[in-house]
């Protein structure tokens, strides 16, 4: 395989892998939607808690060491407009013929989204870097893309989940849970053509990612468990934590 080939492949992978966690409505049998909920709201909550941890908030650390005494900077400031960015949407949001349950799972979209622009620069950043170190760093950048394309599993699933729930429709919950991804290749392009020259604003773009994502689950996600279901919404937050912990870990 080509150095240009194993490029196009991992841009095309990160946005795959959304694709096929989109696929979760389809799979989806019950009828009882108040349960049904519970444990797609939960099992969100769960993998955008552990991705704001292990995929934003610590890389952002990481990349600030550079910063001396100010490397805690890019990260709450970031953390912070992340907040105030979620907080400010609903004003801007399409409200009309929308009830207040359909605007929560558009700002989990919005959210989810927000949160993979950062994702396909880091993939486009790592392939721009390898061409300027040479062959052997490709197979290492390859890696990287994989490791956020498995990740991104769960994520569609996250977003796919909820339009469900919210539409009734298997299709729009794929398709909304698709389109959170396909930001992705773009900004994945977008690093690998301008690598260094914006480097720099990436901690700051994951630590907003991150505050956009906890918002939406302390503000949105989690109240909106069904009393009735909180067990079930509580285990499924714990199973959705493990998971993204897990792969983030494991997959560095």
């Amino acid at each position: 395989m080509t150095n240009s080939q194993m490029t196009t492949l991992a841009f095309l992978i990160i946005f795959i892998a959304t694709l096929l966690g989109s696929t979760a409505p389809f799979f989806i049998k019950s009828k009882n939607y108040q349960k049904l909920n519970a444990i797609s709201l939960g099992f969100s909550s769960g993998v955008m808690f552990a991705g704001s941890i292990w995929s934003l908030i610590l890389p952002s650390i990481s990349l600030s060491q550079n910063l001396g005494n100010l490397k805690l900077l890019p990260v709450v400031v970031g953390i912070i407009l992340g907040g105030i960015f979620i907080s400010l949407l609903q004003k801007f949001l399409p409200t009309k013929n929308v009830d207040t349950v359909g605007i929560k799972p558009i700002k989990l979209f919005t959210a989810v989204t927000v949160h993979n622009i950062p994702e396909g620069l880091a993939v486009g950043f790592s392939f721009g870097s390898a061409k300027l170190l040479g062959e052997g760093s490709y197979v290492t950048a390859l890696l990287f893309a994989i490791g956020i394309a498995i990740q991104n599993i769960p994520e569609g699933c996250a977003v796919a989940l909820p339009f469900y729930n919210l539409t009734k429709s298997r299709k729009k919950g794929f398709l909304m849970g698709a389109l959170s991804g396909a930001v992705e290749p773009f900004c994945a392009l977008l690093g690998f053509l301008l690598c260094y020259k914006i480097a720099f604003i990436e901690p700051w773009l994951l630590a907003f990612s991150a505050g956009a994502m906890v918002f939406v689950v302390i503000e949105d996600l989690i109240p909106d468990i069904s009393e009735n279901f909180k067990k079930v919404g509580n285990w499924s937050f714990i199973l959705g934590f493990i998971i993204m912990m897990a792969l983030d870990v494991m997959l560095g």
